[in-house]
């Protein structure tokens, strides 16, 4: 039995193109895992756990950036199996041999780490989180070389991320604070859906 495995199921919501959308809940298309230099749990398929709205407005944001043409959510059924679940300290200690491989690496490369940074419009958030994407996805990888027969060892990573302006002054609450995960192993999704507590054409029709 693997230590970290989580026998548990999660739903996540995934905000894309509407088209993508339809491939994907049409069995057609598989969603592409993002590998963005800048992701904030390293390489994978992005869900917001639990938080359809939040899915909904970040497909908004990329259809006001012109990246995507419409905005649409489909909800999947994750399988979190073999987690690098960064709420679990069991996980968190794992992060500073992460990072000492991460820089002797880029030493040896002559090469200066990357770092976590704030997005476009400035602010406390660091939206580009590069130094963290990079440490995850050398330490992980690494994992799959060693214990996963090139496979991905871990099969997900989640994690809790605090973001946003406060609730209300004073508060350590903050507006944007959720839960994300990022599958590294496709066949932890069990299968996809739409959500019904949208109107249909504000998802997909």
């Amino acid at each position: 039995m693997w230590r970290h495995v989580h026998h548990r199921l999660v739903v996540g919501y995934h905000g894309c193109d509407r088209s993508v959308a339809e491939r994907v809940l049409l069995g057609r298309d598989h969603l592409k895992a993002s590998d963005n230099d800048w992701d904030w749990l390293g390489t994978g398929v992005y869900f917001w756990e639990h938080t359809r709205r939040r899915a909904l407005e970040f497909a908004q944001w990329k259809k006001e950036r012109g990246e995507i043409d419409e905005a649409a959510v489909i909800g999947a059924y994750i399988h979190l199996g073999r987690c690098f679940d960064l709420t679990d300290t069991d996980a968190t200690a794992q992060l500073a041999g992460f990072y000492e491989d991460y820089t002797l690496a880029q030493e040896t490369l002559g090469l200066r780490p990357a770092e976590n940074r704030a997005g476009r419009g400035g602010g406390e958030d660091l939206l580009l989180r590069n130094l963290d994407c990079a440490v995850l996805n050398l330490g992980l990888r690494n994992l799959d070389a060693v214990r996963g027969n090139g496979q991905p060892f871990y099969q997900t990573v989640r994690g809790v991320f605090v973001e946003g302006a406060d609730a209300y002054p004073g508060a350590a609450i903050k507006l944007k604070t959720h839960v994300q995960v990022a599958v590294r192993d496709q066949g932890c999704i069990l299968g996809y859906f739409l959500p019904t507590d949208y109107d249909v054409e504000e998802v997909l029709t």
